[in-house]
């Protein structure tokens, strides 16, 4: 039970990936999305490895593709390719030892809560991507960016200046939700919309 309470907030990302992930319209793969250089496809690609490699830092084994130039494994079932990468993830955190402390992950050590916290945030961030990118009524929930707070306060800073992986914070008006304090922290214009063609 102390493990579950631990992974809740990932639980309820990988829920709302899979629910913004199945209702991407067919045509919308290759939208545009907040991550310049990507599309909807190669978001989704990148967030499924990335999933992939935290399933593996507690499994054992090496990823077959690098996150940041994903192999794109998304070819007839984007949904069922996902679905298959998340199962594993929760079956991972799920056979840990009861009262584990510190547990494996893709960047190092971390106390349990804060390593699935470190997964959701990438998981819920990339659900936002696509979701606005695709037109989705699928908002970044504020108990959800709650929950990831602590892993983005205690990792991003230090992926930011060692890795480049997330864009400078930007500024947010005071007063604003959780959930666009996340997103600005995190580099991302919380008001992006797709480009006008």
């Amino acid at each position: 039970m102390p493990n579950r309470q631990a992974v809740a907030v990932l639980t309820d990302a990988h829920d709302h990936l899979r629910e913004v992930v199945a209702a991407v319209p067919e045509q919308a793969w290759g939208a545009p999305t907040p991550c310049s250089e990507w599309t909807v496809r190669q978001v989704l690609n990148h967030a499924r490895v990335d999933q992939h490699v935290y399933e593996l830092a507690l499994t054992g084994g090496r990823p077959g593709s690098d996150p940041f130039r994903p192999a794109d494994a998304l070819d007839g079932d984007p949904v069922g390719e996902l679905d298959k990468v998340l199962r594993a993830v929760a079956d991972a955190y799920a056979q840990l030892p009861a009262g584990i402390d510190q547990v494996a992950t893709p960047l190092g050590p971390l106390p349990l809560p804060l390593a699935a916290a470190a997964a959701a945030m990438d998981a819920a961030v990339h659900a936002w991507d696509i979701a606005v990118a695709t037109g989705q009524d699928r908002a970044l929930g504020n108990q959800l960016a709650e929950g990831i707070w602590p892993a983005a306060e205690r990792l991003v800073d230090h992926l930011r200046d060692s890795y480049g992986v997330f864009a400078a914070a930007r500024a947010v008006p005071d007063g604003c939700g959780r959930a666009e304090a996340l997103l600005a922290f995190l580099g991302r214009d919380p008001h992006w919309t797709p480009p006008t063609v």
